[in-house]
């Protein structure tokens, strides 16, 4: 049975659906004001990982993932840029679909933008009004009265009098409590704007979640997760929103992953030792960055390091060394096979991705002795499930990196064969890019790709 770290009971817990053979799963994602950096590819690679394990494992998976595309940070970069709000969360929601499909993360179900939701969070502070847990204070703005909620903290393990405000600005002085947070954020010149009956505004940072997760997910469903950094106060205050606006249980199962490190510091953009995804691929293949997170246990810290990424690329390059002379596809698998069973309890173990990559080994290691096709295909099998190992070994071997720049030159030089005509040339570079897992997908908007 599959068994899940639930950071609210700070203990491992038989996973037991709501529905039966149905899992509903939550995670909170990027707000786009900036390209994503390693901290960010984190939360998308682990939560890729569990919706494919959720899947493989035969549960009908319902993931929503949201985008954050109104904020102040946001504002604040669109008036440094000298741009629309709107055109500058595009432009950087295209480059973490970018990111995204580099390092073999599959689209989510659902992948809301808060600005979408604004009727559903208006709806959801009116309610939170009536049942006299969120007031209109003399700034205007709407907060929640966190005292007036029973049970704040559980989440975050602290009392009320640990607890600091968490909000994203400075504290509001016409609060009645400075640990009330703010649900709608009156007006202010210049900033975007929506009606609301308690005057134009628009939504504070933590209602929106709450708003799109329950009326995607229901307002009581199975997993919530992210990064470690939004236990409190993003989730702590979700559930005070939630709960209390539709008084049942909000989340059954949250799950966090452990921050990354440089030089054993938590990495940050306050602390300037962050690194960009697009930059780190400029240097090593993402399939390499994707083992690399995947080889740590998503509740651990990953510490960054190029030494760590070497390890990484010299590890993959091992596994990919052992499938070199098959030509294989991922098979179903046989779980009555021994190492499918260790494969399996790893990942049922609170998705232990480091004893599911050893099975792995353990595999590459039996290949290189008896050049099995069985275990050979077990082997890429296993891996596929992990998004791994889905190139031809040739390919990968002989260097051909997989960076979205070096993608995109391929797919226009496949446009301009096309457009000569030249349909033997666009078919090499399919089968090119195809032979290093990466699948193209032409449509009236163009061509997209994915990793297989």
């Amino acid at each position: 049975m599959l068994r899940i770290y639930n950071t609210r009971a700070r203990e491992k817990q038989d996973f037991v659906p709501i529905r039966p053979g149905e899992v509903r799963m939550y995670v909170c994602g990027m707000t786009v004001y900036d390209y994503c950096h390693l901290g960010h590819a984190r939360v998308l690679v682990v939560f890729d990982m569990v919706q494919r394990w959720l899947r493989a494992s035969g549960y009908r998976v319902t993931y929503a993932r949201n985008i954050t595309d109104i904020d102040d940070k946001i504002i604040k970069r669109a008036a440094e840029s000298g741009e629309p709000v709107e055109a500058l969360t595009g432009r950087f929601i295209r480059a973490m679909d970018e990111d995204a499909a580099a390092l073999g993360v599959e689209k989510p179900d659902h992948e809301p933008r808060a600005t979408q939701y604004v009727p559903q969070m208006l709806d959801m502070i009116d309610r939170l009004q009536h049942k006299g847990l969120a007031y209109q204070s003399a700034s205007g703005d709407v907060n929640f009265a966190v005292r007036r909620f029973p049970g704040y903290g559980r989440l975050s393990g602290k009392s009320l009098d640990e607890l600091r405000a968490g909000e994203r600005v400075e504290v509001d002085r016409s609060k009645e409590d400075p640990l009330d947070f703010v649900l709608w954020k009156g007006a202010k010149p210049g900033e975007p704007k929506w009606p609301s009956p308690w005057g134009e505004g628009r939504p504070g940072w933590h209602i929106e979640c709450s708003a799109m997760s329950c009326r995607l997910l229901g307002a009581h469903f199975d997993i919530h997760g992210g990064g470690q950094d939004l236990q409190f106060p993003h989730h702590e205050n979700e559930i005070a929103q939630s709960e209390g606006a539709n008084g049942q249980p909000f989340v059954n199962y949250w799950m966090h992953n452990g921050f990354v490190r440089v030089d054993e510091e938590k990495m940050s953009k306050s602390l300037g030792n962050f690194f960009l995804v697009r930059d780190i691929l400029k240097r090593y293949d993402a399939e390499v960055v994707r083992f690399f997170i995947l080889r740590a246990h998503y509740r651990s810290p990953l510490n960054y390091a190029d030494q760590n990424l070497e390890d990484a690329k010299q590890a993959l390059t091992r596994l990919y060394t052992a499938l070199k002379g098959f030509d294989l596809l991922p098979d179903p698998i046989d779980w009555a096979d021994a190492r499918a069973k260790q494969f399996r309890e790893a990942m049922d173990d609170d998705f232990n991705t480091p004893e599911a990559v050893a099975v792995l080994f353990d595999l590459a290691n039996e290949v290189n002795r008896s050049r099995s096709e069985k275990s050979a295909r077990l082997l890429k099998s296993l891996a596929g499930i992990l998004g791994l190992l889905g190139r031809r070994a040739g390919a990968f071997l002989q260097g051909m990196t997989v960076t979205p720049e070096s993608i995109q030159n391929l797919i226009e030089a496949r446009l301009a064969a096309r457009k000569a005509k030249n349909y033997p040339e666009a078919d090499r570079i399919r089968k090119e890019l195809e032979s290093a897992g990466v699948i193209l997908e032409d449509g009236p908007q163009g061509t997209t790709w994915r990793l297989r």
